[in-house]
């Protein structure tokens, strides 16, 4: 919801007033209070301390981080920068453009442009050798905004780790810094982006085993075990998929607001609300997970 609608929503709905334990009579923060609330959270850095106390309050309630760990990213788009080439030098370049001040704060120069692959198309075409086959193309479509970093255990699927960079940071670097160290099982879930040396080594340093999907070798067919174990691999890291379509579609997650320390608490607070629709499911069953 943006802050208007959520202000109209408290207003309008008993429900929402229930939540935020306010009363008929009780005055109705407005669309300024809750951006002004949001800033506080900004300027104070209290994502990852926020996050934290929640991750700590789930230990106390007996949710370990049980069954292995999974890493993904997923790309929350922002509003496509309207700039002249110059512009876009210059932002590449770490310098600021010499807009008014009005301007310069409808903005976004923390945000970036990459390409995220869409489903592939399928139409007909020759095979090698001769005979009709289907074909599939991939799309590359561009996207502008940043990138949510989650870390989810297997058991309970819950966000115990995250990072928001810009979108056009590599998925594999931001491995390291969302490793958990409380998790219980050693083993590590990732897709073939997070596959380098350097992440291999991270999580042997992390007493982690990996178990990172296998990347196919150029110019030579995926070897059988590694396709095999990329399937079993696939089947597990495949949790993670649906925290991301969960915020995507119905939270339908979207910055709106300018620079990453702001896109940071969004993404943020979108973290923290699934982990409160999870614990609220997990509390809800008769028989223990």
């Amino acid at each position: 919801l943006s802050d208007e609608q959520a202000e109209y929503q408290v207003r309008d709905r008993l429900s929402f007033m229930r939540f935020l334990g306010l009363g008929l009579g009780d005055r109705v923060p407005d669309r300024t209070t809750i951006w002004l609330f949001r800033e506080a959270l900004v300027t104070a850095g209290a994502m990852e301390g926020l996050s934290a106390r929640f991750d700590a309050d789930l230990k106390e309630r007996g949710y370990f981080a049980l069954g292995g760990q999974v890493v993904d990213a997923s790309i929350v788009e922002a509003p496509r920068q309207r700039l002249t080439r110059e512009e876009k030098r210059q932002i590449r370049d770490g310098e600021d453009p010499p807009w008014p001040p009005a301007k310069a704060r409808q903005k976004d120069t923390q945000a970036r442009w990459t390409v995220k692959r869409g489903r592939g198309k399928a139409k007909p075409g020759p095979a090698l050798d001769g005979s009709e086959a289907r074909m599939v193309e991939g799309l590359l479509i561009p996207a502008f905004g940043y990138k949510s970093h989650i870390n989810i255990d297997r058991r309970f699927r819950l966000i115990r780790r995250f990072l928001v960079t810009d979108a056009a940071r590599h998925d594999g670097a931001q491995l390291p810094g969302l490793l958990n160290p409380d998790a219980f099982d050693s083993r590590v879930w990732a897709d073939s982006a997070y596959r380098s040396k350097a992440n291999e080594a991270a999580i042997a340093a992390a007493g982690r085993r990996s178990m990172v999907h296998f990347r196919k070798p150029k110019g030579r067919p995926m070897p059988e075990p590694h396709q095999r174990a990329n399937r079993a691999r696939s089947a597990v890291r495949s949790a993670v998929e649906y925290v991301f379509a969960d915020q995507k579609q119905r939270m339908a997650l979207f910055i709106r607001t300018i620079g990453l320390g702001r896109a940071t608490v969004k993404i943020g607070i979108a973290n923290l609300a699934c982990n409160f629709r999870r614990l609220i499911w997990l509390e809800g069953q008769t028989v223990p997970l």
